[in-house]
């Protein structure tokens, strides 16, 4: 399956830097989000790909739920997709946007890649552990490296967005002694940790689960952990949220070893 998921993942990321190269046309969607015409051609054509290869995995897909297109997941594996993670990252002429596809199965993200088309890498993880992709330029896998996250650091070093710092973030990096912050843009937070070149995430904001699923399935494979504040494991396929939409996710903390 992660053979498939690269070949659509690196598809995808070629028609993605075909519109960065070109320059983005950029619409404001129902919940004030920006998107892109490199989004949806994304999406398109990693749907299309996951069509041929498993027509009975249902695809839960970011443009498409945007558009009312939500398949039946509950009681069965599913697909989780976001066709370009850090919009705003790719709109900004910042290389951190990502290409994220993720298998869930029983609540638990176990296949998935982040693919980052601007800077020629991509991490996988499955159930043999967590590697680190080199792509090159014409979007051919070059190298494969195993990586794993590392022992926690002391103090830690931890990972934030730039766009959704917030006070709940300086608390918890006051609390835990964090002296060195990185920003990065997507799902590449989550790889940083898992490849051992920082420690923690935490992020008190809004995600919805296509922008963490595949992130997290590379962090866990690698060894690491994504749990809620309520210590639990972080899970996929939330469905029916009374104080929220489907596949919404609460605030969460991704840590390495």
């Amino acid at each position: 399956m992660i053979h498939i998921f690269e070949k659509a993942a690196l598809e995808a990321g070629r028609a993605i830097l075909e519109v960065y190269e070109a320059g983005p046309n950029v619409t404001i969607k129902a919940d004030s989000s920006p998107v892109t015409e490199a989004d949806e051609r994304a999406e398109a054509i990693i749907l299309g790909i996951l069509k041929r290869a498993f027509p009975g995995i249902p695809v839960v897909a970011e443009e498409a739920v945007a558009a009312g297109h939500i398949p039946q997941t509950e009681g069965q594996r599913f697909i989780l997709v976001d066709p370009l993670d850090g919009t705003k990252e790719f709109i900004n002429r910042r290389p951190d946007f990502t290409v994220n596809i993720a298998l869930i199965e029983d609540d638990v993200p176990v296949t998935g890649i982040v693919y980052a088309p601007a800077k020629g890498v991509a991490y996988v993880g499955t159930e043999d552990g967590a590697q680190k992709l080199a792509v090159s330029a014409d979007f051919t896998v070059t190298g494969r490296s195993e990586i794993s996250a590392r022992k926690r650091a002391q103090p830690p070093v931890a990972v934030a967005s730039r766009s959704h710092n917030n006070a709940e973030t300086e608390a918890f990096l006051k609390d835990n002694a964090v002296t060195d912050t990185r920003s990065v843009g997507s799902s590449l937070k989550f790889c940083l940790i898992a490849e051992g070149e920082a420690d923690v995430y935490p992020r008190y904001g809004r995600t919805m689960e296509w922008d963490t699923a595949a992130g997290d399935a590379v962090l866990r494979a690698a060894g690491g952990t994504t749990v809620g504040l309520d210590g639990k494991p972080l899970p996929y396929g939330k469905r029916n949220q009374k104080d929220d939409s489907d596949f919404a996710n609460p605030f969460f903390i991704a840590w390495g070893k």
